[in-house]
């Protein structure tokens, strides 16, 4: 694992604005290396979405800094944050969100083309690969409602690693997965980090998921009540 920080969270708050400003996380401070996998716990409403999508570019904070391969996110043009989040960042949901007009590998595919700089053929047989490295090789040609929720999660994971990404974001992934399709997930995000050194934060409200990761972090009314 290298030292250097894969991604610095500063003194981090998001605040909605109104008449009755909503604190969503506060004073967040983090640091996350290459090759780390954290699961992030905490009741209904702690904030833990929150602090995913300011990690993952989909928000901005309202104060503070978030830093990722040393670059200062929070300084980039929201052009600038796009390549960023396409480039570096995979995103994983509760719902698939797999587009239903286009095939396993179409859906795989996609990232590949908005990224740009491979050919059509090369970016075939990336997307190939990798649902060949999820089991899923032989469903390329199916549509999502021709899969199961286990499956079509499968080719979401597939489609998040497109572009090789430094760091996975899942946002309660196995939510709408039977104990078995939830473990296979777990078990998939494990060997990311394992073998390709990727790193890989995940929300989850299921411990006995929560305690596969190396470190788990505890959000309470938006602040980091426990980090290990």
């Amino acid at each position: 694992m290298a030292n250097a920080p894969l991604i610095e969270v500063r003194d981090v708050s998001r605040v909605l604005p109104g008449p009755v400003p909503v604190t969503l996380v506060r004073d967040i401070n983090l640091t996350v290396r290459r090759g780390e996998f954290i699961a992030i716990v905490g009741p209904s409403g702690s904030g833990k979405s929150s602090l995913l999508y300011l990690l993952g570019l989909l928000d901005m904070p309202s104060q503070g800094a978030i830093y990722l391969d040393g670059a200062n996110t929070t300084e980039l043009n929201r052009q600038q944050q796009a390549h960023m989040r396409l480039s570096r960042l995979g995103f994983v949901f509760q719902f698939h969100f797999l587009l239903h007009e286009f095939t396993s590998l179409g859906n795989v595919m996609i990232p590949m083309r908005k990224l740009g700089g491979k050919n059509e053929s090369q970016i075939e047989r990336q997307a190939r690969a990798l649902l060949g490295e999820l089991n899923m090789e032989t469903y390329a040609d199916r549509l999502p409602e021709q899969l199961s929720g286990g499956e079509r999660q499968r080719v979401a994971i597939a489609r998040a690693l497109a572009n090789d990404p430094a760091v996975i974001l899942a946002d309660e992934p196995t939510g709408n997965l039977d104990s078995k399709n939830a473990q296979q997930v777990f078990d998939i995000f494990k060997r990311l980090v394992e073998l390709n050194g990727q790193t890989v934060i995940v929300i989850t409200h299921e411990m006995h998921l929560a305690q596969q990761a190396h470190r788990r972090i505890r959000l309470i009314d938006g602040l980091i009540a426990e980090d290990g």
